[in-house]
């Protein structure tokens, strides 16, 4: 809801039916906002009982063993689909000993709830099952981890959820078929289209393409090392869109505001501040190229576009070691998008050597130095003292060996301050302190709020 739009294309590449889409379809989104919040409501519940009774009242009265569930160490928060700012930071419980708890909580969007980031890694309704009752809550007194099979309302959760496992089958508006299933964004979470919908589109078409959200940094970096790992599913291709205004942006080009005019140069042919900016691309390139697969670099096209601009990106991609293509579907549909289905077609016939980009025997700080190397191109990683010491304590215990691990950060930038454009050197990626997820994570954030790393658990592959 609000200002961020539809995310359902436009012209004629939009997906359709539009308003169904837009004002929450077949109700995941509410499902999960549902579930979501029936945590909190048996967590704040749990904590009024354990504060007004004692452990023999407590197990008369309820037949619950007293979690001594810390106030200041809640770690879960409401979800609501709205941009409400002022329900980020609230005051729960002030209606007395019988109306909750009083501590301070917050709120934040649905699709950046734990259980979006799980229903996109997920391989069934048991897999769900399984997961829903590992989702860490709180934190008890001793600092032990509270999660929703401590609350026992896993199995609530699930039912809540039980109809989102089911992707939803929707078409361009030239009915060309398309599954929308999970939205979990790539800055904040896992940032993939569901493994259910890749295994089911396998199974129903020719060639199944599959969402990354943002740039190759995060979305493809979490596709590569995370999704496909949990799948065992390996692609073929990877499609980098770009276009030449976000190009000229990151050759330093001058700031977008919404609502604003554009600035001219993005209107007006300027090959000097393409030519800056195009070296983002080929980073881009370069990591897609790392895990051994064949990137197609698609030009979205604007009418603004010239010649010479377009050649110019063309020949540096492919002197890159990438096909190009430009795209016109935005103005013409499926017949705009030929040249870019070609381009696929022939890619997914040369040969792969997909590999993944550390083994999982890789020590957590080590996988987050290599990731901040090689996706990045950061010169390593400053740890704050409360973020090493819980990733040590990660590293020392056998539970999380087989953790996956995976990054988040701003997608405007390669680093973690949005306003740094191209392809910066000489410079370090701060991580500031950490949070375990149960289900899929331990997170860590940057001095800016704008990193995370989390930490999934592998399941077999199948």
């Amino acid at each position: 809801m609000n200002i961020k739009g539809t995310a359902a294309g436009g012209g004629n590449a939009l997906l359709i039916p539009m308003t169904e889409f837009s004002m929450g379809l077949t109700g995941d989104i509410n499902d999960i906002m549902n579930a979501h919040n029936l945590a909190m409501v048996a967590l704040t519940a749990r904590m009024q009982h354990e504060r007004n009774y004692n452990d023999a009242q407590l197990a008369k009265r309820t037949k619950m063993r007293r979690l001594d569930i810390d106030p200041t160490r809640v770690e879960m928060g409401w979800v609501i689909d709205f941009c409400a700012q002022s329900l980020r930071n609230i005051i729960i419980g002030i209606g007395g000993r019988m109306n909750g708890y009083m501590m301070q909580s917050k709120f934040g969007i649905t699709v950046g709830s734990e259980l979006m980031a799980m229903l996109s890694i997920v391989k069934d309704l048991a897999d769900l099952r399984e997961r829903m009752d590992n989702i860490t809550v709180a934190c008890d007194k001793r600092g032990n981890p509270i999660t929703t099979g401590d609350l026992e309302v896993g199995g609530a959760m699930t039912a809540w959820m039980r109809n989102t496992i089911n992707p939803t089958l929707m078409s361009t508006v030239e009915y060309q078929p398309c599954m929308v299933h999970a939205g979990p964004f790539a800055n904040i979470a896992v940032g993939q289209s569901s493994i259910i919908g890749d295994r089911v589109g396998l199974k129903l078409f020719d060639y199944h393409v599959t969402e990354s959200g943002f740039g190759a940094d995060i979305g493809f970096e979490k596709f590569w090392n995370v999704k496909s790992r949990l799948s065992g599913l390996k692609p073929h291709v990877s499609v980098l869109t770009t276009t030449i205004r976000a190009l000229k942006m990151h050759g330093g080009g001058p700031r977008v505001v919404a609502g604003l005019p554009l600035p001219d140069s993005y209107a007006k042919e300027d090959l000097e501040l393409l030519e800056k900016g195009i070296p983002n691309m080929v980073h881009h390139i370069n990591i897609i190229r790392k895990s051994g697969i064949n990137p197609v670099v698609c030009i979205n096209s604007f009418h603004t576009d010239t010649k010479d601009e377009i050649a110019m990106v063309r020949k540096t991609a492919e002197a890159a070691g990438a096909r190009c293509a430009m795209s016109r579907h935005w103005a013409d549909g499926g017949d705009g998008a030929l040249e870019l289905a070609d381009a696929v077609k022939e890619a997914c016939e040369d040969k792969t050597d997909f590999n993944f980009l550390y083994p999982l025997e890789m020590k957590l700080r080590e996988r987050v130095d290599t990731i901040t190397k090689v996706a990045y191109g950061a010169d390593g990683v400053a740890w704050a003292p409360e973020a090493e010491a819980k990733a040590k304590r990660f590293e020392s215990d056998p539970k999380y060996a087989d953790y996956a691990t995976m990054m988040v950060k701003t997608h405007l930038s390669l680093t973690h301050d949005p306003a740094i454009k191209g392809v910066p050197k000489g410079w370090t990626l701060p991580i500031r302190f950490g949070l375990l997820f149960g289900s899929l994570a331990s997170v860590l954030l940057t001095e800016g709020n704008s990193l995370e790393l989390v930490c999934g658990k592998n399941r077999a592959a199948t």
